[in-house]
């Protein structure tokens, strides 16, 4: 009995036997039948594997895009790659049915944590202790990593060599962020005044887009954080 061919041997990428619109179609179907399918940002590379050499990606997520304006949910770039997000005006929608699956505790000492971590990475568990002038336990250092918030980084240079953090993509998938350049810029924010480190070391600084603490939440106190919704 022959061996079964394996699937890059036979899928037919290049569909040149079809019409140009046709064989533009059969790819924006591929494209968002992966992106559906995947419970997490899909690659670039990965999306490159089930069309032609020839598509341009960009154009065609243009094109899927533009076919989802009136669609309750967007295609969108995060965290390195392509995902299906609902937009804005349907959170409460599928808050109400109990659907917010991906809502998340965290208190308000976590979010200054790894807000410090976003903006100063990679930074050590010491370097964040002296930064807020408090102390950073190890336990919310791990609260963080089994949120996949945040992963280890490189040795530090400071005697013991301890580890750095950085953020990781999950940070970025669940703040909606395709790269830490969407951040907004600390510069730019502390020359509107609406950051600084002084905000931080007093714990009074604004949360994540979406997710907005209520005024005078204590350092223990928890905030929802959900996955991001869109316009």
């Amino acid at each position: 009995m022959g061996r079964r061919p394996r699937l890059k041997e036979w899928f037919d990428t290049e569909l040149a036997e079809l019409p140009e619109e046709l064989r533009w179609r059969e790819w924006m179907g591929r494209v968002e039948a992966v992106i559906f399918s995947s419970p997490t940002p899909v690659s670039r590379e990965a999306l490159a594997r089930v069309v032609g050499p020839d598509c341009n990606l960009d154009l065609l997520i243009d094109d899927i895009r533009a076919e989802l304006t009136n669609r309750p949910y967007d295609l969108v770039a995060v965290a390195g790659g392509f995902q299906h997000r609902t937009r804005k005006r349907f959170a409460e929608t599928i808050r109400l049915v109990g659907l917010a699956d991906g809502v998340r505790s965290m208190s308000q000492l976590e979010l200054l944590v790894l807000a410090a971590i976003a903006y100063y990475q990679p930074i050590s568990r010491g370097g964040l202790s002296e930064f807020l002038g408090r102390e950073v336990s190890r336990d919310l250092i791990g609260r963080l990593r089994s949120l996949h918030l945040i992963a280890a980084g490189p040795r530090s240079p400071r005697p013991g060599a301890p580890y750095t953090f950085v953020t990781s993509k999950g940070f970025l998938a669940q703040f909606g962020l395709d790269t830490l350049r969407d951040l907004p810029d600390v510069e730019q924010l502390e020359e509107a005044g609406l950051l600084s480190k002084g905000q931080l070391m007093a714990n009074d600084f604004p949360a994540p887009r979406e997710y907005e603490a209520d005024e005078g939440m204590r350092n223990d106190e928890e905030v929802k954080v959900e996955p991001p919704v869109y316009e």
